[in-house]
């Protein structure tokens, strides 16, 4: 029973969506826990990936380490635009504004090591949830994007 006028609230007309609302409220905490412990199993498998985080001088090492195998692939999340103004020697160009990045990101190999930039570091650190949720093995993060590759006087091309 109301204790307010029911002709003028929401919350007690009866059929009213609010009316309805508040019969489910004392369902929601234990439907709330049913869906935070509930994974699918597939969900279960999947080991999130382990993201490095490097300045410009430790990418630099990496990328040009002796054995070949263990040098990631580099992949450069910036625009067309910034990619053809120059880059890292032998980037793979998959543009995080664009509709088909996660497609992108989805066909890549979750055995191999990426170093994944951008031109300061913002698009490519939001970009890292996704390759976690993916189950990438090791992803590399060049923290402060090119420019902090440029600022270590590190070389691009065009």
């Amino acid at each position: 029973m109301c204790w307010h006028r029911p002709e003028v609230s929401l919350f007690c007309r009866p059929g009213s969506f609010y009316s309805g609302a508040m019969n489910l409220f004392p369902a929601l905490p234990a439907a709330l826990a049913l869906l935070l412990t509930a994974a699918p199993a597939d969900e279960a498998k999947i080991k999130p990936a382990r993201v490095i985080h490097l300045d410009a001088g430790q990418t630099s090492k990496i990328l040009n380490s002796p054995d070949k195998k263990k040098r990631p692939i580099i992949i450069d999340i910036r625009t067309l635009g910034e990619f053809k103004a120059g880059h890292l020697q032998g980037a793979v160009h998959i543009d995080f504004l664009a509709e088909s990045f996660s497609t992108k990101i989805g066909k890549l190999n979750r055995n191999t090591s990426y170093l994944v930039h951008c031109q300061s570091g913002g698009r490519s650190s939001n970009s890292l949830a996704l390759w976690k949720t993916l189950g990438f093995e090791k992803i590399y993060h060049l923290d402060g994007g090119l420019l902090a590759w440029k600022k270590a006087g590190l070389p691009i091309v065009k």
